[in-house]
């Protein structure tokens, strides 16, 4: 219990011998010089109160401290209410926002001016518990004389600063009654509802920051509450369902995504579900990627539903895949009259959405125009899926081209389901690389596929429509094929709207050289230090050579010489290593293999070039390049296997 006599007697010594004695608390003591330094009248003490349009603009300021200390205050008044407490709320600066009490001390705050809209800081009213809480950031009770003034010597005052996010004081709780109920309780009690304000400001804060997190979210976001019906949901949820969030709080969400099956899950056990979902939305069904959970920290009966378009996640996945065009029309590099018209073609074709079929042998770069077309056109910002129809297994095709929905495939493969190349492909270009390899069972399924740009994924039953381009490829003649059976001559025609036919390297002579020396530079500015030119006898045999293997074959040839030569100058010697052919001795060795090897396929195939070539895995205009260089008389030998049939 404080000496209140004692108090006095320190007080009236400062205030007028200049007298302070160390026991004065130290706060307390520091405002007590600065009121004398200000010249505070010691006898004053009486507040002053701001406009009332000032005060309204200072409660605005402060309306979010103001809302949250609100029902604290309240509570810890009805605990004092009848003690003759008053409590009182004040910004950081003193001002004075709310006050509660009693009519006794209501009135009695009033004859000090100790009412809102009032500055209470140690200049305007000396020192007191609020402007040393607020000044020293220190919880502190102060009683009787500790006070600077002589009018507020019948209080005790206990005081404690609140604080904000950073730490930074925002605002000061006091609570005031009769100097001689002075109670060490009262500032234990102050302290604790301060630090309750802070904490339900923080909440508020981290409440709101999840809040602008999920409405900033490009996912669409619902929670829902009993009865699954929503009971918030951000804008871009409201947007996906075409709804604003009156309408949709009045519905039960289970109507709006059918393919859940509700009833199984146990949401409020735990449940949860991920999978690839149709959304009922105002405008029609939506496939969407859902996750559903249950969130026990916003309520034991809320269930979190986050929704993704399918188009969102499946140009994220075409990032992580690097499903995109890299190349463009100044990729290509020609100087023939033939070649230029054929680019000159294609990039006509980039501008129209028809689908385009490039003929061409192997390694002439059928997938090197198929992106510049791609780039070149009005979907360059969209993916470019290029599928290997060659490389896909029989039984995997359906599954790699259109997708398959979860549990539709044994063993638990792909329980939330995964897309297929179409589906990969929708917005941007599907380019569909050595289609004549497709087998012909699986063609038809293919065929309703490029007609009507839809899918339907295995085990899926409505279709999925897609905003797709198809560019094909082959290194073989697609018509003849079709005309022979051996392709559906439907498909070729949906696939033959745009035709490309890219010349091989051997009709453009022009180009190997130009090739060559592209190659070279670019080797050259790679590894300086073994920088190399050709002679004109290495240039000579490159352009001897029939380059079956095309433009393809020439890079990997040149770069081969590159590597293995030693010397600055890629000379005659150094075409043993650009050209399998060049290799001196081992030639005629490689071509009594080569021979048997062809003879061998066209006897199996009855001296069918077309057969034999596709069992070689090379195209016709390749095989019978071989035929003519090799020497073999395919007539004659298509007489005696059929001789050999008849005997």
């Amino acid at each position: 219990m404080k000496d209140m006599r004692k108090l006095e007697e320190i007080w009236a010594k400062f205030v007028y011998e200049d007298e302070l004695d160390p026991s004065v608390q130290p706060a307390v003591a520091d405002g007590w010089r600065r009121c004398k330094d200000a010249g505070v009248n010691p006898i004053g003490g009486r507040g002053r109160r701001v406009t009332d349009e000032v005060f309204a603009s200072i409660r605005e300021a402060n309306a979010e401290l103001i809302d949250a200390a609100m029902p604290i205050m309240q509570s810890v008044f009805d605990i004092v209410r009848r003690t003759g407490f008053l409590m009182v709320l004040t910004d950081g600066a003193g001002y004075v926002l709310e006050t509660m009490g009693d009519e006794r001390v209501l009135a009695k705050s009033g004859d000090l001016r100790f009412v809102p809209g009032a500055l209470w800081d140690n200049v305007s009213v000396g020192t007191n518990a609020i402007s040393v809480a607020l000044d020293s950031n220190t919880a502190i009770q102060m009683a009787g004389a500790e006070h600077y003034c002589r009018t507020h010597h019948a209080w005790t005052c206990s005081a404690a600063p609140i604080h904000g996010e950073g730490g930074e004081i925002i605002g000061c709780l006091n609570m005031s009654g009769d100097a001689a109920d002075v109670h060490d309780h009262t500032l234990a009690v102050v302290l604790s509802a301060a630090i309750g304000i802070e904490g339900k400001l923080s909440i508020w804060r981290n409440a709101e920051l999840m809040r602008s997190a999920l409405e900033g979210s490009a996912d669409s976001i619902v929670l829902l509450g009993d009865g699954f019906r929503p009971v918030w949901s951000n804008s871009a949820a409201r947007k996906l369902l075409g709804m604003d969030g009156a309408t949709l709080s009045a519905l039960d969400f289970r109507t709006l995504l059918p393919d859940v099956d509700w009833a199984a899950r146990g949401w409020l056990r735990g449940g949860s579900f991920t999978d690839d979902v149709r959304v009922k939305t105002a405008e029609g069904v939506v496939r969407c990627s859902a996750a559903i959970t249950h969130s026990p920290a916003l309520g034991s009966g809320t269930i979190n539903v986050t929704l993704k378009k399918q188009k969102h996640v499946l140009a994220t996945v075409n990032k992580l895949i690097g499903n995109r065009a890299v190349y463009t029309f100044d990729d290509i590099i020609t100087d023939d009259p033939g070649m230029k018209k054929t680019v000159a073609l294609a990039a006509r074709y980039a501008h129209y959405d028809g689908n385009i079929l490039i003929e061409g042998e192997s390694g002439t770069g059928k997938e090197l125009l198929a992106q510049a077309i791609h780039n070149a056109g009005s979907r360059a910002n969209g993916p470019f899926v290029a599928v290997n129809c060659a490389a896909l297994h029989r039984d995997l095709l359906e599954q790699e081209l259109f997708g398959c929905e979860s549990g539709a495939l044994p063993g638990g493969a792909f329980q939330g389901g995964a897309p297929g190349k179409f589906e990969l492909a929708h917005g941007g270009t599907l380019f569909l690389d050595e289609i004549s390899e497709l087998p012909i069972e699986f063609q038809s399924k293919l065929l309703r596929a490029v007609e009507t740009h839809s899918i339907l994924r295995i085990g899926g039953t409505q279709e999925i429509a897609l905003d797709i381009r198809i560019i094909a490829s082959t290194n073989r003649r697609l018509g003849a094929l079709a005309a022979s059976g051996r392709f559906r001559d439907d498909l070729f025609y949906r696939l033959n709207v745009l035709r490309i036919e890219i010349p091989p390297l051997r009709r453009r002579p022009g180009d190997i050289r130009l090739c060559a020396e592209s190659v070279l530079n670019r080797l050259n500015g790679a590894d300086p230090a073994q920088s190399k030119t050709m002679s004109e006898e290495f240039l000579a045999g490159l352009l001897n050579y029939g380059w079956p293997g095309n433009v393809r074959e020439l890079q990997n040839g040149v770069e081969r010489a590159f590597y293995s030569t030693a010397e600055g100058v890629l000379s005659a010697q150094s075409l043993s290593y650009a050209i399998p052919e060049a290799g001196g001795e081992s030639a005629p060795a490689r071509s009594d293999s080569e021979s048997g090897e062809i003879l061998s396929a066209l006897t199996l195939c009855g001296g069918d070039v077309e057969l034999a070539a596709e069992r070689l895995g090379v195209s016709r205009a390749t095989l019978y390049r071989h035929v003519k260089r090799l020497g073999i008389d395919v007539k004659a030998l298509r007489h005696s296997v059929s001789n050999l049939k008849k005997g």
